[in-house]
């Protein structure tokens, strides 16, 4: 019995060891059929590349890493004046705005009047620090209001490692950011098409002001990838805008846009030295438009094949919910549309978007598509009755659907089957059967074993036995008569 229960005990080990293998094969394989480029090596502390339309990363280094923003800082600054000013309105230049800044600027003076327009070009072509204050303070009304404000923006599109303490990025101990938080600003004010407008334009004029009436201001963008402000080497031909940023303690920043085959992409670096943000962005768009490639949702998830195989919302209620047709997703030119993961999100707080399908690849977020109301409207039957019997069975299947909600949420739209995971399981199965009937064997001609050890190896006849008894017996016999 201790013997069997010493076997008992050795394949239930093996068993677990082999559940250990399966579980590490299984997440070998997974890793090894999806592929993610790494991407090259840049000399900026800090980078990112975000694709404009998804959100999907595609390159990073250190992106949750505090730095200084430096003048990167203004397209939050930016962006909030655009969202709440008109361009027609005037700003006033006060006291506070041209004395307590320094650095870049264009020399704007005391009670001088620009439109808003004006003041943003200024602040995002020569990243003037007084335009910044100004717009900042006719605006918030003061710059403590206005930078809370920031902060506040800043917190609701999702910015964790992120504090402004100035409108303008000047140094600060509490202003700080990082790749990952500006890019999701950047992002946000890319989809503003004044800002859109204002970063990608090369030169503006500001014309005569009540204090500049002898002469026009002309600005250029300090952005050298759009125009060659100092030299031509930086230029980049599928460069949208952006906006540069420079201190001593925050070393050279930058913010850059670029387009190419329909794929936008935003470049964030931190922390680099001069010249290096500038190889840093090129190298980074080079590498991104050389290995991903956009993909339309719905010439895919509209297609016979999909509709077949999808489940929840847009599988039961087709006429009534729609894909978003301008949804897409990035993926590496090596994978297809299919590779994808997908889930199904339901949204219970917006009646339009009734939810979203969630993409993913090699476990990376890669885009999204919104599941749209299309209010279509039921045409009636020629009997009433059998129009009420319609719509109660439709609002019975919407309930169930609400109630199960949570459960589908969870699960994915589609399953994939890894057939070498699938062998692999089942030659365990048979090796470890094999393993069970050999040992099984071993117990049962145990005794068998064992006599035939304790013989040295020899094991006597039965039928020696046999006849050494009947001699045995003939001899007693023959000395019993004896007697």
């Amino acid at each position: 019995m201790k013997i069997k229960r010493k076997i008992t005990g050795l394949l239930s080990i093996m068993l677990l060891i082999l559940c250990s293998v399966m579980e590490t094969v299984q997440a070998g394989t997974a890793d090894d059929s999806q592929y993610w480029p790494a991407g090259p090596e840049i000399v900026s502390s800090a980078g990112l590349v975000m694709e404009a339309d998804t959100g999907t990363i595609l390159y990073e280094k250190n992106i949750h890493e505090a730095h200084y923003p430096a003048s990167i800082t203004k397209i939050l600054t930016t962006l909030l004046v655009l969202e709440n000013s008109s361009m027609d309105e005037v700003v006033t230049f006060s006291h506070d705005s041209v004395y307590n800044t320094e650095g870049s600027g264009i020399a704007r003076d005391v009670g001088e009047e620009m439109t808003m327009e004006q003041c943003l070009y200024g602040v995002m072509l020569a990243s003037a620090n007084e335009c910044a204050y100004a717009v900042a303070e006719h605006v918030g009304g003061d710059i403590g209001s206005f930078v809370n404000m920031m902060n506040e923006r800043a917190s609701l599109l999702g910015c964790q490692d992120t504090h402004f303490s100035n409108c303008n990025g000047l140094p600060a101990d509490d202003h700080y950011t990082s790749a990952y938080d500006m890019a999701l600003i950047a992002r946000e004010a890319y989809q503003n098409e004044a800002f859109r407008i204002i970063c990608g334009t090369k030169k503006y004029t500001i014309p005569f002001t009540n204090k500049h009436t002898d002469e026009e201001t002309y600005l250029q963008n300090h952005h050298q990838m759009l125009y060659p402000l100092k030299t031509t080497k930086y230029l980049y031909d599928y460069c949208l805008g952006g906006k540069t940023g420079y201190t001593t303690v925050a070393n050279n920043t930058l913010v850059t846009y670029a387009e190419k085959d329909g794929v936008t992409l935003i470049c964030v670096v931190l922390d680099a030295p001069a010249g290096s943000h500038y190889e840093d962005t090129r190298a980074l768009f080079d590498f991104c438009f050389d290995n991903f490639k956009k993909v339309n949702v719905s010439d895919y998830e509209n297609s016979d094949s999909r509709k077949k195989e999808s489940e929840g919302i847009l599988g039961n209620y087709e006429p009534f919910v729609a894909l978003d047709v301008s949804s897409s997703v990035i993926l590496p030119i090596t994978a297809e549309f299919s590779d994808t993961a997908q889930e199904v999100v339901y949204n219970e707080e917006d009646q339009d978007v009734l939810g979203s399908i969630q993409y993913t690849y090699a476990g990376r977020f890669v885009g999204s598509a919104d599941i749209t109301a299309t209010n279509a409207v039921v045409e009636a039957y020629q009997f009433q009755d059998k129009n009420t019997a319609a719509t109660e069975s439709l609002m019975e299947d919407i309930t169930d659907t609400e109630h199960t909600t949570e459960e589908k949420s969870r699960l994915p739209v589609d399953i994939q089957i890894d057939l070498r995971l699938v062998l692999f399981v089942l030659f365990g199965i048979l090796l470890l059967g094999a393993l069970i009937f050999l040992i099984w064997k071993f117990i049962d001609n145990f005794y068998i074993i064992r006599r035939k050890l304790n013989l040295g190896g020899r094991e006597r006849s039965p039928y020696k036995t046999i006849e050494t008894n009947k001699m045995y017996r003939k001899g007693r016999h023959r000395r019993w008569f004896k007697r």
